[in-house]
């Protein structure tokens, strides 16, 4: 067996902390505990959550199962509201996805990204919604690429609407 590297290579940025809380919130969401996914980006700009092609998310042809590409598009988009509600000090706010649309460009047939990078217009609804109890619309797109296969380019397209309430 060959040494452990001390570091991770360049191409690998894995938010441990996050990804930890992420999998604390499978024991709530199971799916998402099963599904394991890991945090790559978490900031006031958006979020980056990534999903491994494996036998939990295989489809029979070998691409990600509709479902598994779903969960992922679900964290991506509200993993900065959940982080500002649960961390920010904005606990009387509740968060769920009133409507959402998905364009499935081309098969997902590797580990998938999903990213989401309107994390200033999440965090403005968030105190919006504190500050004035009225529920607040936040229409949210997530983009899901394979990097390994077609670097950039989407292979599902997500329209998510992304509901706050306070209790």
């Amino acid at each position: 067996m060959g040494a452990v590297p001390l570091h991770w290579p360049e191409e690998v940025r894995v938010l441990f902390k996050e990804t930890a809380l992420v999998r604390l919130l499978g024991l709530k969401i199971p799916v998402l505990f099963f599904l394991g996914p890991t945090v790559e980006r978490l900031d006031d700009e958006g979020c980056a959550v990534a999903i491994p092609l494996g036998l939990r998310s295989r489809n029979h042809l070998g691409s990600m199962y509709f479902a598994a590409l779903c969960a992922g598009a679900d964290l991506a988009a509200g993993l900065n509201a959940a982080r500002l509600i649960y961390f920010g000090g904005h606990r009387k706010v509740q968060l769920v996805f009133k409507d959402v649309q998905a364009e499935f460009l081309k098969r997902a047939d590797g580990d998938v990204r999903f990213e989401m990078r309107q994390g200033r217009e999440v965090a403005e609804a968030v105190r919006e919604t504190e500050a004035t109890g009225e529920r607040v619309l936040v229409p949210l797109e997530v983009l899901a690429t394979v990097p390994s296969k077609y670097a950039g380019e989407p292979v599902a397209r997500f329209r998510m609407g992304l509901s706050l309430k306070r209790k």
